[in-house]
């Protein structure tokens, strides 16, 4: 991939932030998607490569745009495969909470694992304790190893994960370790991420989310040299039926390579919502600010983008 794709993803995830802050808190979550999705496909198409979303908005007949398998960008450029979350936590902008994104993470065709809209069990951490971790083993034994490996006591340690009722018995047993807890309402693409920065104050992430929104999360931790691993869950027979047609094994223990194969990858991400990593949508009379995360692994390079926009010479977010 050429290196310059970095910065042009940054001007999708910017416009799909942009376009979906106007409507924070105000409790209408499909609006906000809507707004992001069309905003994001706007300005794919001027992206100089030959992209296919491998994970998206959902099945052709489903989404009206941003579709797995469609095409994105100019016809020009690199071939690659494209994950997208136009808005990373619908619900949590709906009620004007915190760490919504838009986010984009994008491989050389053939190395991002074409992941099913269903549950994963996931375990993250940052660079510090890449190789300590398994996702089939304890959370105690966990929790120890990654403390040994950041050179912290047990009751330092920070966990986060999703606050929901199916998560009950994971957040028994982190109270009963000692660690200190972070419960999110939504996003564990960003709960994830922030393992890999000490200014979060974030350690490990436990729990099940969405599978695609995993394979987000693993692209960002490959550039920033962290480290997940996941395992399918199926909750129906249809969705086991998926995955066998999918070749995929539920049984097996998803590893970085599994999810995202090869030396390079892009992640690029907007906030929409304040968090504890990028500063959410700021608008003015007649501009917005915005704050970006871009990183690629192939250089290890990660940078922080401030962005102003006049909304004004700019009313659709793009100029061709």
């Amino acid at each position: 991939m050429e290196r310059s794709l970095s910065m042009e993803l940054v001007r999708v995830t910017e416009a799909a932030a942009l376009a979906s802050a106007r409507w924070m808190g105000r409790g209408k979550k499909d609006e906000a998607d809507d707004a992001a999705t069309s905003a994001m496909r706007d300005v794919f198409d001027t992206i100089p490569m030959k992209g296919t979303v491998v994970i998206g908005e959902g099945e052709m007949d489903e989404a009206p745009m941003l579709y797995i398998g469609e095409k994105l960008g100019n016809g020009y450029g690199p071939r690659v495969d494209v994950a997208v979350d136009p808005l990373e936590g619908t619900n949590i902008l709906a009620t004007g909470g915190w760490n919504a994104l838009a986010v984009i993470a994008v491989a050389d065709h053939g190395n991002m694992l074409h992941a099913p809209d269903m549950y994963m069990d996931k375990i993250a951490v940052g660079p510090d304790a890449v190789g300590c971790i398994d996702i089939n083993a304890p959370i105690i034994e966990n929790l120890r190893a990654v403390a040994k490996a950041k050179n912290k006591d047990i009751e330092d340690i920070v966990a986060t994960i999703l606050n929901r009722e199916r998560h009950q018995g994971i957040i028994s047993e982190l109270r009963e370790a000692g660690v200190r807890i972070k419960l999110i309402n939504d996003g564990d693409v960003a709960g994830a991420i922030n393992t890999a920065f000490d200014h979060t104050g974030v350690d490990i992430l436990f729990g099940s989310g969405g599978a695609p929104e995993g394979v987000l999360a693993a692209v960002a931790l490959k550039c920033l040299g962290g480290e997940i691993q996941g395992k399918l869950l199926p909750q129906n027979d249809q969705e086991l039926e998926r995955c066998v047609n999918m070749g995929l094994d539920v049984n097996k223990v998803l590893l970085m390579e599994d999810l995202v194969k090869g030396e390079d990858a892009i992640f690029a991400a907007t906030g929409v919502t304040d968090g504890e990593l990028l500063k959410g949508v700021q608008f003015k009379a007649s501009s917005g600010t915005t704050q970006s995360l871009v990183m690629r692994a192939k250089s290890g390079t990660v940078r922080f983008i401030d962005g102003q926009h006049s909304l004004k010479k700019k009313p659709n977010l793009v100029i061709r």
